[in-house]
Order: structure tokens, then C-alpha cells, then sequence
């Protein structure tokens, strides 16, 4: 006789909240799986010293209760209705996820690196917990690595965990001491999965899920509405309209075609301490920093090629959204910065960065990190999963230009010395996955006064990845040998001056932003002056915009018709945005002088450049 069918059990199934149904943006990473491209991410931790295998796997089983995710598999929704679910995996098996291997002669770098990449290019089993880990014994001939060293790659899928949660996994893990070699390690916790719910059980929790928020879908494309105009009036507001804005395309590279399946990858280390002098001197971010070494290599590299583009490259920029929230979840947002490949002096390259950085992070803000997050969990029911295989299959990336070239991901990692049962973690690395279409990502990652950027692209568009490493460290060296050469003949670096003004960065940005207008509305022309008082001595500033070609250069004529007079670091705070304009004006800090006609043209011009 067939078991009687229990609808109470079924709705109370239904409604368990301790089942977790994935996030829209972390299905992204789902749907993105294919046979070239498996979605996870992974670590090479090389730790000296002879580790024992079995330690290390009790070290493993005593913390797996601490991950929960790691004992727990995706359940897909009968017929892909919805997201899948986390569920308890009731077959676990800790043997299923650890893979002990010894690395083949010659037990070097290059024979490490290879088989690395063997090991990330084969994809995670969809069946079982999305994690692995391959311990790796006989690392003996590693320079300033001791003989006998093991080496541990981690794979992990992105629909687990981002970037920055990695880290907390990492510290899971691993130990910050060294004298817990010899210490009793917890016996581990026993495993009770939950049994797996039915298929109408979660048919019934999807549609619950959607009848409980009805107006998710449109309430979400409101809210992202909403600030897209809010951002659009603004920039109305303050006579933007008034320049015709110039777009830089993003340009077709060799980076945005289609991948093969095996991995390659490369990694230069550098110095934290070397790349944190480059910040305070240039007076950017350790991020703008990173970037531009990044620019300098993709630029040669193009070059040696013969493929670089006349326009510059643009990178995706991941940043963390995820504030207080402590879960191992993707909270990520996206930033686009142009990369400034197009130009050949590094110094100038570093500044156009810096400026890209300071709008990427002003339109970001303009969003809001929560409509980001919405966006993806307002895609209906199964859509996300077609468009993304319809996207693969038919190529539909040949048909328009890619939205970026290359994703570049800067990821903070632990400022202490890691340990594994009393043996010291002596470098990480961190390897990405690419896809159709963006086939290079560079990841870079801090640990141990140290930070390594690694680049991980595939065979068919870099077969090289070494000589990308190669290029990233000589790209480094020749930025940090101008910036202190710049730095020692006492010139100040980001904005290049040799009176020390903080604010002279305002007049290069001010006429960069000039010469990219196509035209200068008629009712804006003429010819501005800015005195800038420095303390003991003054700058004084003319800006011309009678001719064809605007001009910014310094003068030693004021025109007392149209003045701004203002102090030097006043200046340099209103650049940044830390300064309103009409806040230093009310408070008269800054002072306007000249006709009413002219005196308002001035203050649309300089609002127009201030809110671009």
C-alpha cells in the first residue's frame, strides 16, 4: 500500500527557515559554470616544513562543524523554477573532499605552478559539497622554501563565498600561533544532516517565498530607477549639460574572446611596505597603486603583441559591500575604472588612475550598495539560468562590445604570520575563475608584510602567464623608481609640483576634464582667473577658455574682473570632495570677485567640473 501522502509535514517542510535559498548574485556564479569554465576559486598555501598528512586531516575534520557550508550540497527546484537551496549532505565524506599527491620531479616552481593549474582547471563536483583540497608533499627544490615543504591548493566554489569571507575561512583554518603543535585538538563534532526535502516541499517554500513578496521585482526596479535619475538630476543641476560628454568606448582585446579549459596563471610578490611608500608619497590608495602596476604590464604585454588598443583598457574593480555582516556570503559591488593604458609615462598613468578611482568610488555612492545587491535577487524565477546558458551557447557576446576588459580584485588578507600545527604558511596564493569573453583576472592579496598579484588567464589567451608576472614586477619597479627619484629631488609626486601645493592636482584633472568636451557652450567662455594662497607665497591660476583649446597655465596677471581667491589646502579639500563650494563660500573661505554675469559663469563652470 503507497505511503499516505502528509500535506501538514509538506507545508511545515515548506516553511522551515533553516533551509537557505542562494542570492541572486550568488546563482550568477552558478549559472556561469560550463565546461570551460568552472566557477571556483582557489589558494595555493605553501607551508614549510615536513607537515604530516594525517594531522593535517584531523586539523581539517575538528574545524568542518565551524564552516557548515562545507558539509552542506546545492538542491536544485523541479525544473529550475527557482535558485537552489543549501542543504545538509546526508552521504558527506571527508575522504570524497582531501587528495594527498606528491609533486613530480624536478620538485620545483615551475613543476608546482603546472600542476596547480591541472588542479584548477578540473571543475568541482555539483553533487557534493563544492569544495577540495589537494595536499602536496615533496616541495624540495623552492628557493627560500625548506626542503621537504607541502604545499596545500583549496578550491572552493564562488557560489560559497567571495573574496573577502575567504579570509575568515582562511583564519578558520589555519592558526595564528605557533606553539599549538603539541595541543589535544577537539575530537570532531559529530554530524546529524537534516533529511533532504521533497520536491513539492520546495516547490511550495519557492512559491511561498515569491506570494510573501509579491512586489519584490518591481519595488527593486523602482528603487534602482530612482537613483539612476537622482544621479541624472544632479549632474542636470549643475549645467552638465552644458559640455557635450565625451565616452570613451570600451575597445575590443584579446582578453574578450573565447577561453579553452586549462588554466594558467603567474604571480609576482612585492613588498607591502614598498607599495604603502608609494601611497603616502603620492598621497593615493595602496588600491590606485596595485592598479597601475597592473596597467603598466597589460600595456607591454598588449605591446608585445602588437594588440594594444588606441583606447584605454577598462578593469572591473570589485569592492566589498558587506559592512557588519559577518556570513561567508557574496556581498560584492563593482566599480569601472579606465586603466589608462594609453599612456606611455607611468607617473601620468598613476595619476589618471587616481582620478578614475575618486569618480568610480562618487558614482558607487550615487547607486548605493544595497540597490547593487537587489539588483541580481530581482531576476524572475529560472530567467537568470537560461540567459546565462543562452549567453554561452550563442555567443551573444560577439555581438556587443564587452563592458570591461579585465577584472582586477585587491583582497586584504591576514598582517600576522599564519601557522598549520606549528608550521609556518610561507606565502598564499590566490587563483580566479575567467570566463568566455573575460579572459584575464588578477587577483591581489596581502599576507605577511607581503602582497602577491596573480594573474590567472587560460591557454588559448595567455600561454605566458610568466612573462605577465614578469612584466607586473618590472612594471612596479620602474613606477616606484620615478616616484622616489621624483621624491628625492624634493619635487612632489602625485600632482607633480615643485612648490608643494596640494591643490595643483585640481588644475591638471580640471584640464583633462576641459579637453575632453567636444564643445564649450558660447555662454561659458572667457578668460577665469584663481589666486591660491600657499602662506607664505601665492599662486595665481589662469584659465582660458576664449580659444578653440582651452588652457590652464600659471600666471602672474590677475584679472581683477574675474577672481577666485582661495586657500591652497581649501582647495585641494573641495577637489576631493570633502569641501562643498557653496559651504566655503557662505563661510567665506572662498571669494568671488567680478561682475554678477561673470561671477556666475564661473561658479556653473566649476560646479559643472566639481559634479562630473
Amino acid at each position: 500500500m503507497a505511503k499516505k501522502l502528509d500535506i501538514k509535514d509538506i507545508v511545515q517542510d515548506a516553511l522551515d527557515g533553516s533551509i537557505k535559498q542562494i542570492s541572486g548574485s550568488d546563482a550568477a556564479f552558478l549559472y556561469a559554470e560550463s565546461p570551460t569554465s568552472p566557477m571556483h576559486i582557489a589558494s595555493l598555501n605553501i607551508v614549510e616544513g615536513s607537515l604530516n598528512f594525517k594531522d593535517f586531516k584531523k586539523i581539517v575534520a575538528s574545524k568542518m562543524h565551524l564552516i557548515p557550508k562545507f558539509r552542506q550540497r546545492l538542491l536544485n527546484v523541479p525544473m529550475n523554477l527557482d535558485y537552489p537551496y543549501w542543504v545538509d549532505d546526508p552521504n558527506f565524506d571527508l575522504d570524497l573532499h582531501l587528495n594527498r599527491i606528491k609533486l613530480p620531479d624536478p620538485s620545483n616552481w615551475k613543476t608546482l605552478r603546472s600542476l596547480t593549474s591541472s588542479i584548477f582547471s578540473a571543475p568541482l563536483d555539483l553533487r557534493r559539497p563544492l569544495w577540495s583540497i589537494h595536499f602536496i608533499e615533496g616541495i624540495d627544490e623552492i628557493a627560500q622554501v625548506p626542503k621537504g615543504s607541502v604545499a596545500i591548493v583549496s578550491k572552493v566554489h564562488h557560489v560559497m563565498i567571495d573574496g573577502s569571507s575567504g579570509v575568515g575561512i582562511m583564519g578558520v583554518l589555519f592558526d595564528n600561533e605557533k606553539n599549538l603543535k603539541d595541543i589535544k585538538r577537539d575530537a570532531p563534532k559529530s554530524f546529524d544532516p537534516d533529511p533532504l526535502p521533497d520536491d513539492l516541499s520546495l516547490l511550495l517554500k519557492s512559491g511561498y517565498g515569491f506570494i510573501k513578496n509579491p512586489f519584490k521585482i518591481p519595488k527593486t526596479i523602482v528603487e534602482t530607477t530612482y537613483s539612476f535619475i537622482k544621479n541624472k538630476a544632479s549632474k542636470t543641476l549643475s549645467i552638465q549639460k552644458e559640455f557635450a560628454s565625451a565616452r570613451y568606448p570600451v575597445p575590443i582585446t584579446i582578453f574578450n574572446e573565447n577561453i579553452s579549459a586549462k588554466r594558467t596563471w603567474g604571480t609576482a610578490i612585492l613588498s607591502f611596505d614598498r607599495i604603502n611608500t608609494l601611497r603616502k608619497i603620492t598621497g593615493g590608495s595602496v588600491n590606485d597603486i596595485i592598479l597601475a602596476f597592473c596597467a603598466g604590464a597589460i600595456r607591454k604585454y598588449l605591446k608585445d603583441r602588437e594588440k594594444l588598443p588606441l583606447q584605454p583598457l577598462v578593469a572591473n574593480v570589485p569592492i566589498s559591500i558587506r559592512g557588519e555582516d559577518t556570513s561567508h556570503n557574496n556581498q560584492i559591488a563593482n566599480m569601472m575604472i579606465q586603466l589608462a593604458t594609453h599612456i606611455e609615462d607611468p607617473l601620468e598613468r598613476l595619476e589618471y588612475i587616481q582620478e578614475q578611482t575618486m569618480l568610480g568610488k562618487s558614482r558607487h555612492k550615487t547607486m548605493g550598495a544595497k540597490t547593487l545587491s537587489k539588483m541580481a535577487d530581482a531576476v524572475p524565477f529560472g530567467l537568470a539560468n537560461l540567459a546565462a546558458g543562452l549567453y554561452s551557447k550563442y555567443n551573444i557576446k560577439d555581438l556587443h562590445r564587452p563592458p570591461f576588459n579585465v577584472t582586477i580584485t585587491n583582497v586584504p588578507g591576514p598582517r600576522n604570520t599564519l601557522y598549520l600545527n606549528g608550521h609556518k604558511v610561507v606565502s598564499v596564493f590566490t587563483l580566479t575563475p575567467v570566463v568566455d569573453g573575460f579572459g584575464l583576472i588578477i587577483a591581489a592579496f596581502s599576507y605577511n608584510e607581503n602582497v602577491t598579484i596573480t594573474a590567472t588567464s587560460d591557454a588559448k589567451t595567455m600561454p605566458d602567464a610568466d612573462k605577465f608576472a614578469r612584466y607586473i614586477r618590472e612594471s612596479a619597479n620602474e613606477l616606484e623608481k620615478i616616484i622616489l627619484d621624483n621624491e628625492k629631488a624634493k619635487v612632489k609626486v602625485t600632482k607633480v609640483k615643485k612648490d608643494n601645493s596640494k591643490s595643483a592636482s585640481f588644475f591638471s584633472t580640471f584640464k583633462r576634464y576641459l579637453n575632453k568636451q567636444k564643445s564649450i557652450d558660447s555662454k561659458l567662455k572667457g578668460i577665469y582667473h584663481i589666486d591660491v594662497d600657499m602662506g607664505v607665497t601665492s599662486q595665481c591660476w589662469e584659465i582660458n577658455l576664449t580659444q578653440e583649446k582651452p588652457t590652464i597655465k600659471k600666471s602672474k596677471n590677475l584679472d581683477p574682473t574675474t577672481l577666485m581667491e582661495i586657500e591652497d589646502a581649501n582647495l585641494y579639500d573641495l577637489y576631493k570632495g570633502n569641501l562643498l563650494f557653496d559651504e566655503l563660500k557662505i563661510q567665506q573661505r572662498l571669494k568671488l570677485s567680478g561682475t554678477v554675469a561673470n561671477k556666475k559663469k564661473f561658479t556653473n563652470l566649476l560646479k559643472a567640473f566639481l559634479n562630473r
